[in-house]
């Protein structure tokens, strides 16, 4: 399992597809996003049109978990991203810490997730918005520990962590 983090727009994604299509032609496109507004709806149409067929996609921005079991078969499974996924479980107020439980139980070690580093700037002002950057932490942390691989990505350029 490999996990890509890095800050945003630091090339995370296009590294993590670029590994996903050198590891079979079994790929799974694992999107979390959900479009809540214009310029999300567009960044997902822009997304989908750069998978093409390479991927067969599957667009579920909560039971991830599920997803990895139904294609644990897979030659790779790419998940992009947790930040958003750890969002949507927020906001759709489900238990952060038994959801990452039972992520980290799915993993079958044919996945690269995508991730974000948000933990490097100013402490947040707001509750919520700093239990967003704990949880984060918290998630990567226990991705990381998992992974077979850790790569931080800065102006991408990838650096193996591990």
């Amino acid at each position: 399992m490999i996990l890509i983090t890095g800050g945003e727009r630091s090339g995370k994604s296009t590294y993590a597809m670029r590994i996903a299509l050198e590891r079979g032609t079994r790929r799974a496109f694992v999107a979390t996003a959900e479009p809540f507004d214009d310029e999300m709806r567009a960044r997902i149409k822009r997304h989908r049109e750069e998978r093409g067929s390479l991927f067969e996609t599957i667009e579920e921005p909560v039971e991830v978990p599920t997803v990895l079991r139904r294609c644990a078969s897979y030659d790779v499974v790419l998940v992009d991203c947790m930040t958003t996924w750890l969002g949507n479980l927020m906001h759709y107020q489900r238990d952060t810490l038994a959801m990452k439980d039972e992520l980290l139980a799915s993993v079958s070690g044919n996945e690269v997730f995508v991730t974000n580093e948000v933990g490097m700037g100013i402490i947040p002002v707001d509750a919520s918005t700093r239990l967003y950057v704990e949880e984060l932490g918290r998630l990567n942390a226990a991705l990381a520990q998992r992974a077979d691989q850790v790569i931080f990505m800065v102006a991408g350029l990838p650096l193996v962590l591990k």
